[in-house]
């Protein structure tokens, strides 16, 4: 896979169209590490001349900042800062609704002030310049719901993008009960994925899979590492495993191709 870093474009005297940032889940989590792989095949595939910051990128600090540790959270962030203002980036694109919003809102206080992106609101954008084609053949028929990740949606009201982006798969789009502004958590956000969940009568992640699945989908789709982990557990917690996947709307993408 063609992936330069900003220390390669530097070494050219030249400037990215844009900044990946990978984010933590993208980097080391297994699963989430295909969502990263599929989102490189689509950039390479519209000739988008992007780059990531390799060894040199760290945690945004977003965990951090939600467990209540902001003295964590500011020296993670600084440090990120001053990275990409010696880079001068402009503009980051990230698969990670939480770091999208780490770097959109919070940064900008600190001094790092930056153009912002969920990866599907690029890839609309790619589409709509025609950069990216699909074929539009791979999911015709089938029956996609999207879950909303609570910080691309009601943090940032970004509900449009990956719909549109999934209705250019030809597949049929059906919506959950609660979506967009009422659509529920899936129960990792605010540091709770590295947790245990409160004693109670199902697990958050049990219950969004249930909204799910009441749609009779064949695919979940997600836009949030953090989200494609809980749904799959909770597909598994509803032994429906060998007839629902739960996949990032990247990856749909770059199977269409």
């Amino acid at each position: 896979m063609k992936v330069k870093t900003m220390q390669e474009f530097m070494a050219e005297g030249k400037q990215p169209e844009i900044l990946f940032w990978v984010g933590s889940a993208g980097s080391y989590d297994d699963r989430a590490k295909k969502i990263s792989r599929a989102f490189v095949k689509l950039l390479n595939q519209a000739n988008v001349d992007f780059a990531v910051l390799g060894q040199e990128e760290s945690s945004t600090g977003d965990v951090a900042k939600r467990t209540g540790n902001e003295f964590l959270f500011q020296m993670q962030a600084m440090m990120n800062i001053e990275l990409l203002n010696g880079y001068e980036i402009k503009r980051i694109v990230t698969c990670d609704p939480h770091s999208f919003n780490t770097l959109k809102n919070e940064y900008p206080g600190l001094g790092g002030t930056y153009d912002v992106m969920h990866h599907t609101q690029f890839l609309k954008e790619l589409l709509d310049q025609g950069r990216l084609t699909l074929q539009g053949e791979t999911y015709k028929g089938k029956r996609i719901t999207f879950h909303d990740p609570c910080y691309l949606g009601r943090a940032n009201t970004v509900y449009e993008a990956p719909r549109e982006v999934l209705a250019k798969t030809n597949a049929e789009l059906v919506e959950m009960k609660r979506h967009k502004t009422t659509a529920l958590c899936c129960g990792a956000g605010g540091g709770q994925m590295f947790k245990e969940p409160e004693k109670g009568d199902m697990d958050i992640n049990v219950l969004r899979t249930k909204d799910a699945l009441e749609t009779n989908p064949n695919i979940i789709a997600t836009g949030c590492p953090y989200c494609n982990t809980m749904m799959t557990d909770g597909i598994k917690a509803h032994e429906k495993e060998d007839s629902v996947t739960v996949l990032d709307v990247a990856e749909l993408l770059a199977n269409s191709i």
